[in-house]
Formats: C-alpha cells, sequence, structure tokens
C-alpha cells in the first residue's frame, strides 16, 4: 500500500508539472510594448527552443548557420524571402528552414505576425547572421519601409521578453 501511496503521489506531481508546460498560444502576448519584433520564449533545452514572435514591419534576411527553424504561422499575413524565392504567408501556414538558409519576412497585415517558432538544435541567439543588402535604386524606399528608419537609430531586430 505504502509504494501505491508513493506511486500516486509521483504520478499526481507529473501531471500537475505537466500543466505548467501547457499554454494557449491565442492568449500569449507581449507583455510591453516593442517596437518592430519581439520574441517571447516558451520552452528551451538542449534538443529544441520554441518561440512566439511578433513582426510588426519586418525581419531582416538573415542566416542561422547550425539551426533548423521550423515556423508557423499563426495570425497575421506577409510576404517571405526563402532560399532565393519571395512567397506570400498567412495563418496556417508551415516553413521548414534549413540551416544557412537565407530567410526574411515583411508583415503585409495590419495587426502583426504572430508566429511559432522551433529551432533545432536549442538557441542562444548567436547563430543569426544578418546577409547585408546592396543599396537599393531608389534610396527612399528599402523593403517596403522608409529607408530613414533604419539610419535614425535603426529598428531594433529581436526583443525579448527580458528587454
Amino acid at each position: 500500500m505504502r509504494y501505491l501511496s508513493i506511486l500516486a503521489f509521483v504520478l499526481m506531481s507529473y501531471a500537475s508539472f505537466a500543466q505548467v508546460l501547457t499554454q494557449k498560444t491565442a492568449d500569449i502576448k507581449p507583455q510591453e510594448e516593442y517596437t518592430n519584433v519581439k520574441m517571447v520564449p516558451l520552452h528551451s533545452d538542449e534538443n529544441t527552443s520554441l518561440f512566439l514572435i511578433f513582426v510588426k514591419q519586418s525581419v531582416r534576411k538573415h542566416v542561422h548557420q547550425y539551426h533548423t527553424e521550423v515556423v508557423t504561422i499563426l495570425e497575421g499575413t506577409g510576404r517571405m524571402y526563402l532560399g532565393g524565392e519571395y512567397f506570400d504567408v498567412k495563418a496556417g501556414d508551415h516553413i521548414v528552414i534549413p540551416p544557412n538558409t537565407a530567410h526574411g519576412v515583411v508583415t503585409t497585415s495590419s495587426k502583426p505576425l504572430k508566429v511559432l517558432s522551433a529551432q533545432s538544435p536549442e538557441f542562444f541567439g548567436d547563430d543569426r547572421v544578418f546577409i547585408e543588402e546592396p543599396e537599393a535604386e531608389d534610396k527612399g524606399q528599402k523593403n517596403g519601409k522608409k529607408q530613414e528608419e533604419e539610419e535614425d537609430g535603426g529598428i531594433p531586430e529581436f526583443e525579448g521578453e527580458d528587454d
């Protein structure tokens, strides 16, 4: 009977721990204002990091040298660049981004893109290498946004929950 009581206690403890890891992404919002991109960490271990990413304007083209990123669009619409191709994305779309594959996105909806991003292996932010774009012919425009926004202090790329 004693062992049965211990087993029941362990199972109840495990069940309550599992509930802590359960979240509804629809209910998660950034805790404070952000300028362009806000990353909300959801989970991380040695194998995977999981984030909710909110994108008001755009994410510049970049690569992750050693990480695979899997993205699912939860809300909003955008124009994505992936490995030399552009295409439209919307809620429900699922995109796999292999290591060393250039990617970026411009939000096209009035509300921010809300993206679930899984990175494997664990992601610490130091494997994001931005790609320098050649000067646009029209100096006043760059990726649909005024270039002066970048020249006047720039738009922060990624603002984490602890920023």
